[in-house]
């Protein structure tokens, strides 16, 4: 998406760039406090984080960005979507900004990333917090059909302009029942102006084409930080079962239900999630 964020664009007056390898960053900071960073989920951006953000802001320093390619951020180079490399150049992000992250919160493909920072050598002191953890590797027939579409799609120059160019109002409501969530028209709108953004549609189907969670699901058990995976019960497109598995794999993990939300559960209960997040600050 261009640059600047318009006006109406959920906590865009504290959105900034910032220049650090090999990409260009939108990132919103505001509040004083231990430091939070949040981190969205494949085909979102900061506006996910629009009801959770100034709640946490209160009381803590909070940090949120748009991943490489998604939202305001422009990648660098098409190499480094993966989970591996966007934890190093999250890191990166991070001592260049000075940010000593307290907490790193992710949502659904958020949450790899996150725990694989942790892996990289960043030790937040409480942890991580995973929302509806997008953890498992695909199996069977998906396991070998999905990726092969997904680098088919990103590899033809024309598939986003074609997806953004024919994207309605009423896809995007198709694709967020999807999730099992009901959120309000503002949330749904923010959605379809990504959806209808070249540039988005592109980073989001370049991060799905490089996405591997095989070497992440083998090192787990290494992962030591506190770690807190929160469920919607009614979530679709990432069953509670999936944080469930990985939280018996890591020695100092949980899982907390939160009843009937579905996969975009921040966003349906901002002050509920921005309250578990508070507590597992304190």
């Amino acid at each position: 998406m261009r640059w600047p964020p318009p006006p109406d664009w959920p906590m865009a007056e504290v959105s900034r760039q910032v220049e650090s390898a090999p990409h260009r960053w939108h990132v919103q900071e505001q509040g004083t406090g231990p430091t939070i960073l949040l981190l969205h989920g494949a085909g979102g951006a900061t506006q996910s984080w629009r009801g959770v953000f100034p709640l946490l802001a209160r009381d803590f320093h909070v940090v949120a960005v748009d991943l490489p390619g998604q939202g305001f951020t422009r990648t660098g180079t098409r190499g480094r979507h993966g989970v591996a490399e966007m934890a190093a150049d999250l890191i990166a992000l991070c001592r260049h900004a000075g940010w000593t992250p307290d907490l790193i919160v992710g949502h659904s493909a958020g949450v790899p990333i996150a725990l694989q920072m942790t892996l990289d050598g960043v030790q937040p002191r409480c942890g991580v917090v995973g929302i509806n953890a997008a953890l498992a590797t695909f199996k069977g027939a998906a396991g070998l059909f999905f990726p092969l579409m997904a680098k088919a799609m990103a590899a033809v120059p024309l598939t986003a302009r074609v997806f953004a160019a024919t994207t309605t109002p009423g896809r995007v409501r198709q694709l967020l029942a999807g999730t099992r969530s009901v959120i309000d028209a503002q949330g749904q709108a923010l959605y379809a102006r990504l959806a209808s953004d070249t540039d988005h549609v592109d980073g989001t189907l370049a991060m799905m084409a490089q996405w591997d969670l095989q070497r992440l699901a083998r090192r787990l058990p290494a992962v030591t930080s506190p770690v807190l995976l929160l469920t919607g019960d009614t979530d679709s497109a990432v069953p509670p079962s999936t944080s469930c598995d990985a939280a018996r794999k890591m020695p100092n993990a949980r899982q907390h239900s939160m009843g009937p939300l579905g996969h975009l559960a921040h966003e349906e209960a901002p002050e509920r999630v921005a309250g578990l997040i508070a507590d597992q600050m304190r």
